[in-house]
């Protein structure tokens, strides 16, 4: 399956395919992003102190004016008001003034330019290209009066300080994006570690392990699956090795057996009686040969999911009793009994599940100690059924149980191959269960071993 590409951009945007890069262009991007958000607050601000810092003085000016003008009631002290305001107004190079009398003729101007009649009630405006901020008001003896205010300095500053903050930005920019991957290529350095793990994995090497200390929290869950994944190929190639070990082992013996007989019996002149009995040991030779292929291609199958079980009712307490009857004769050898307990039905296929039973039987009775009971519990639920086959006998080892169904492997390796079957038994049986949505486990404890079969579809 493909994975999707999470870091995949526009087609219209050509970028190298490097996560390390991308990842730090787009951390660039949102830094550019947030320092032209800041710088344009910044900005903002700023105009608006110079703007508040301009109407305080107009505001000042105005309260000025109006002051002198109180008194300019005839003609004399309109003079006097007049040199009084030029007084006011030395050294303010920057205002200009404007003041109507209560008939709105001009009575009085100051400045380098005048203030039109159009921009009396203006808050802005520009004369030969000078930007003005300004403000009106009427006087208590009706004067009108218009102040003007030189703001060129300050478009002057907001130009400057917009280019000093274009440059620092880009500097902030440039630092951020080199910082940006130089720490993203430092952040990918576990994935690069991981990668040099799996160049130099192979069959005779799945030793090593990603660390996990140190490792930061959003690979860990990759490096603990990655880690888990090494130790079951590990696991899986270890019991393959052991697989293939044991086949050749199995298959040798009949083969050597059939290649001695078959020298023997050549070595010299036999009559018919002789031949046959060689014939009679190697029918006996190819049918052991025979039943193993046939349980390998079932376990092939198994693996492969080839299974399909036909699906019939069943009920387990009439399998077990035939099951039990046709072993009686083997029990009754040892001796051992049988002991049924409980009924339930399950769907599935009878025959497949009488051969999985049955090998479970036949194990239970070899292992078994004289004398003893193997008891067979069947219980049931509205989730589940569950079957217990348990048998008095010698424990088996905590490191033996996991390896139980593998194929070709026996607890006790110092009993005789050629008494036992070729140790395919137990993988059949998990094989048939698992395609019937089971599950089968074993514990050995206190010299009574249990294999647990739970079918959790109930008919």
């Amino acid at each position: 399956m493909r994975l999707p590409n999470v870091f995949s951009f526009p087609n219209f945007l050509s970028f190298p395919n490097s996560i390390v890069l991308r990842t730090a262009l787009l951390f660039a991007l949102l830094t550019a992003s947030v320092i032209s958000i800041m710088g344009v607050g910044v900005r903002i601000a700023v105009d608006h102190h110079f703007a508040e810092m301009d109407q305080q003085q107009i505001a000042g000016k105005l309260e000025l004016i109006q002051e002198i003008l109180v008194s300019a009631q005839s003609l004399a002290d309109q003079d006097i008001a007049k040199s009084e305001l030029k007084r006011a107004l030395i050294g303010h190079h920057d205002l200009l003034v404007r003041i109507d009398d209560p008939n709105g003729q001009l009575w009085y101007e100051a400045g380098h330019h005048r203030i039109p009649e159009t921009q009396r009630n203006a808050p802005a405006w520009k004369e030969n290209g000078v930007p003005y901020r300004g403000r009106s008001i009427t006087a208590a003896n009706g004067f009108h009066i218009t102040v003007g205010i030189d703001i060129s300095h300050h478009e002057q500053f907001l130009n400057a300080f917009e280019w000093e903050l274009l440059m620092i930005g880009l500097c902030g920019l440039s630092t951020m994006a080199l910082l940006g991957f130089v720490a993203t290529q430092r952040g990918f350095s576990p994935v690069q570690a991981m990668t040099a793990l799996v160049a130099r994995s192979s069959a005779q090497q799945l030793g090593d392990r990603i660390a996990m200390q140190g490792l930061p929290v959003e690979l860990r869950e990759l490096a603990s699956a990655f880690n888990a994944m090494l130790d079951r190929l590990q696991d899986s190639l270890t019991r393959l090795s052991d697989f293939s070990s044991d086949l050749a082992h199995e298959l040798r013996t009949p083969i050597n057996n059939l290649m001695v007989q078959t020298q023997v019996s050549l070595s010299k002149p036999r009559d018919a009686a002789d031949y046959r009995e060689v014939l009679y040991a190697s029918l006996e030779e190819y049918e052991r040969l025979a039943r193993m292929i046939a349980n390998m291609l079932f376990l092939a199958k198994a693996d492969r999911g080839l299974i399909i079980p036909s699906v019939e009712p069943i009920k387990l307490h009439q399998v077990f009793e035939a099951l039990c009857e046709f072993y009686e004769a083997v029990a009754a050898e040892k001796p051992v009994q049988f002991l049924i307990t409980g009924e339930a039905s399950i769907h599935g296929d009878k025959l497949m599940l009488q051969r999985a039973f049955g090998n479970l039987l036949e194990n239970a009775i070899r292992h078994s100690r004289a004398n003893s009971t193997i008891n067979i519990k069947i219980k049931t639920d509205n989730s589940a059924t569950n079957i217990v086959i348990e048998n008095t006998g010698d424990n088996i080892t905590p490191e033996q149980l996991p390896r139980l169904f593998d194929r070709f492997y026996r607890a006790d390796s110092s009993r005789q191959r050629n008494a036992e079957g070729a140790g395919l038994g137990l993988a059949i049986t998990q094989s048939i269960i698992k395609a019937h949505a089971g599950n089968i486990s074993a514990c050995s404890e206190n010299s009574v071993t249990k294999f647990n079969i739970l079918f959790t579809k109930v008919s």
